[in-house]
C-alpha cells in the first residue's frame, strides 16, 4: 500500500492513520474487559463519552499525556497500546510515511514487550479463574494448569504443536 502523509499523520482519503486506530482498539479492548463504560471512562478522564468514542475510532489522535491518564485509569503500561501491532500498521506512522528515517534512533520495526501479563488471553483467563465461585475447585484448576504446563516445559514447540494434532 502507497500512502502519503497528510495533515496530522493522516493517510489519503483523510483516513485516520492506522497507527492511531491500533491505539483505539487496544484502549477499547482493555476498557470492555473491565466492564466500563465510554461514559465511565470519560468521566474518569474527564471528557465526553463522544470524545472517547473518537480516542477509539482513532479519528482523533491520542495525545501523550492523555495515553499517559487512560494507562492509569485502565491500569495498564503505556507500552500495552502499541502491543500486537504487525509490521504493516507501524510502517504507516507519520515518520515512517516522511521517510523521515535518518532521524531514528531505535529500529524502525521495534518490537514491544510481549509480556503474557499483558495479553487480552491472560486478562480474560484470569477475570475468567476469579469468576468461579467455588474457590476449591479454581484452587483445582489452577493446580492442574501449572502441572500441565511443567509437564510440556520440556517439550520444544514443534513437539508440542505435534501433541495436539
Amino acid at each position: 500500500m502507497t500512502a502519503k502523509k497528510s495533515i496530522r499523520g493522516r493517510i489519503d482519503d483523510n483516513e485516520p492513520n492506522p497507527v492511531d486506530v491500533h491505539v483505539g482498539k487496544r484502549i477499547r479492548l482493555r476498557r470492555t474487559l473491565l466492564h466500563i463504560t465510554q461514559q465511565q471512562m470519560a468521566e474518569m478522564l474527564g471528557l465526553t463519552f463522544q470524545q472517547v468514542q473518537k480516542y477509539e475510532k482513532g479519528m482523533n489522535r491520542v495525545g501523550a499525556s492523555r495515553l499517559w491518564d487512560v494507562s492509569r485509569v485502565l491500569n495498564v503500561p503505556m507500552g500495552f497500546f502499541f502491543e500486537d501491532m504487525d509490521g504493516d500498521i507501524a510502517s504507516q506512522s507519520p515518520r515512517m510515511l516522511s521517510k523521515n528515517e535518518d532521524y531514528c534512533v531505535a529500529e524502525a520495526h521495534q518490537t514491544f514487550d510481549d509480556d503474557p501479563m499483558k495479553r487480552a488471553e491472560t486478562l480474560e483467563l484470569v477475570r475468567a479463574y476469579y469468576k468461579i465461585p467455588n474457590r476449591a475447585i479454581a484452587r483445582n484448576l489452577h493446580d492442574l494448569i501449572v502441572a500441565l504446563s511443567k509437564s510440556n516445559a520440556h517439550l520444544s514447540d514443534d513437539e508440542n504443536d505435534d501433541d495436539e494434532k
